[in-house]
């Protein structure tokens, strides 16, 4: 039996890849047979999307003839299965707890294969990152003095970049400001244990344009340090490189058109992700690589002719389209007229934006469980939550579903690897964590699943 996927009517609906879309519209079965095994909700995972996302990075990087180390974001998803794709296809990892670092490191990474970028790092994090010499992007003056009294004596240079708070990042707690940064210099000029290895910084937003701003002061600081005698060979500019979840202008469209009465809050959030922004990553890498130096030159003539690498954190840049979380609907349950609630197995804590104040503007797929009638009414309704908490609460717009949904449907929210599925995943009211599951194919091309964990992905993991 084939089954047809509904798209609620708020304009939003998610940009698939083929193999997502064909999955969703021509395997309802499957679907259905997955969640009744694993549980709902279910995370599904494709690790080479992931290695796709890179090579078109590289891609643009290669164009403009920049030396370059890319490492993955690997706090964006929990998924050991992305961090072995990611390994596998040459790419670094970004560590930002132990935690994460003993994975890359079960998994195969070495220390040139590492970057910890974390601002709070404890002294067992330090101690296993020195241990296996991985660049270290020290925070502030204080971790550097930490870092100082745990390195070993007679043991190899340890590597360090300083991260920089740019000067109209002034609120920021993460970084230093210029004085620090030259500080730590001085203080590293007198120790032999540590090597300058250059300037470090991440910026909240997805602006490139406030990137080429603290390039420019990151340009400044690295000609000072090579007057000092130091011989810096890296820029790093962090992450918040966008991606696409739906049509550019359908999202300008619903921006403009929303009002307060299309959430049951009765208030239009604050902010958002910009999930229909103008730019692709690749394309927001190129505008940033052609973007002025104080001389004129691009930032990648400036790279090239100084003899930088540039360095850079993507997670949901290269988690883009890897991942799906399928909820099966438990019960809709009439809240008013023309109003209901559609109750889901499984929580907002594994669907994050609204306890940030925020919605994921991304119109999740109904999946029905079985052939709905042929005359089928519409309805409008929110998506809740099992818990006993009034705001769990996957999303507070108002959705108009071309089908009322029935207990056992899917409802499916398409790419949700950045952040979204696993940020707050919990096992409140003692509800087990999500299944988190691998999609591949059998060695007869059928679509099969394969445990999301460490051991399995270390049998993938190598080059």
């Amino acid at each position: 039996m084939t089954l047809h996927c509904y798209k609620p009517g708020a304009g939003l609906s998610p940009i698939l890849r083929p193999s997502t879309a064909e999955l969703l519209a021509g395997n309802g079965p499957l679907l259905i047979d997955w969640v009744a095994r694993h549980g709902s909700p279910v995370n599904l995972i494709w690790p080479e999307e992931l290695q796709r996302n890179l090579a078109v990075l590289r891609g643009a990087l290669r164009e403009s003839g920049v030396t370059h180390a890319v490492y993955y974001g690997a706090k964006v998803n929990k998924s050991p299965g992305l961090l072995a794709a990611a390994l596998r296809a040459g790419a670094g990892i970004d560590v930002s707890s132990l935690y994460e670092l003993r994975d890359a490191r079960r998994l195969g990474a070495d220390g040139a294969q590492l970057v910890a970028t974390g601002p709070a790092k404890t002294t067992a994090f330090h101690n296993e990152l020195i241990n296996c010499n991985a660049l270290i992007s020290v925070d502030s003056p204080e971790e550097l003095e930490d870092l100082i009294r745990g390195l070993p004596a007679g043991g190899p240079v340890q590597p360090v970049l300083l991260r920089l708070r740019p000067a109209n990042q002034a609120q920021s707690r993460f970084g230093m400001p210029a004085a620090a940064i030259r500080h730590c210099l001085s203080r590293i000029a007198g120790e032999g244990r540590l090597r300058f290895d250059g300037l470090h910084f991440h910026l909240s937003g997805y602006s490139w344009e406030s990137r080429a701003q603290a390039i420019r002061e990151a340009a400044g600081l690295l000609s000072e340090s090579r007057a000092q005698g130091f011989a810096p060979r890296m820029i790093d500019i962090g992450g918040g490189l966008p991606i696409q979840y739906v049509d550019q202008r359908a999202y300008q469209a619903h921006l403009g058109a929303q009002m307060p009465e299309d959430y049951r809050t009765g208030k239009i959030p604050d902010s958002f992700y910009p999930y229909g922004g103008e730019l692709s990553a690749a394309e927001w890498l190129r505008c940033l690589l052609s973007a002025p130096m104080a001389d004129g030159r691009s930032f990648a003539n400036y790279l090239v002719h100084e003899g930088l690498v540039l360095g850079m954190e993507p997670g949901r840049a290269l988690a883009d389209q890897a991942a799906i979380s399928v909820f099966r609907v438990l019960r809709v349950k009439a809240v008013g007229p023309d109003a209901h609630a559609v109750f889901v197995e499984g929580s907002s804590f594994s669907a994050c934006e609204t306890w940030f104040g925020s919605e994921f503007l991304v119109d999740p797929i109904l999946v029905p469980a079985v052939s709905p009638p042929v005359v089928a009414k519409s309805i409008r309704g929110y998506l809740a939550g099992h818990s006993c908490l009034d705001e769990d609460v996957l999303s507070n717009r108002w959705l108009t579903f071309p089908i009322a949904p029935r207990a056992g449907d899917l409802l499916v929210y398409a790419n949700a690897g950045g952040y979204q599925m696993d940020l707050l995943e919990n096992e409140f009211h003692r509800h087990p964590m999500p299944s988190r599951l691998c999609v591949v194919q059998d060695v007869k091309g059928q679509l099969t699943l394969v445990p999301d964990t460490v051991g399995e992905a270390q049998c993938s993991a190598g080059p």
